[in-house]
């Protein structure tokens, strides 16, 4: 459920279709750069109730659920 929240954030800011997006993809390769990166975990705060700190390099879309998933077991 996570990966497909992400997927459908990430579709809405590029302009992709959310069935592109697979977990291994980059973050480079979806076009997405640092500042996206940024607008990205506010909306994904704003989906999932949760605040996110993002203190490890996360560059393809299952490292950002991975890091996630571990935040919410904190």
């Amino acid at each position: 459920m996570l990966f497909e929240t992400i997927a459908k954030i990430i579709a809405e800011r590029t302009g992709c279709d959310v069935s592109s997006v697979k977990p291994e993809s980059t973050f480079a390769e979806l076009g997405i750069d640092s500042l996206d990166t940024v607008e990205l975990l506010m909306s994904l705060e704003d989906e999932i109730g949760m605040e996110i700190e993002l203190d490890q390099k996360v560059t393809t879309v299952d490292d950002l659920v991975k890091f996630v998933e571990s935040k919410k077991q904190d």
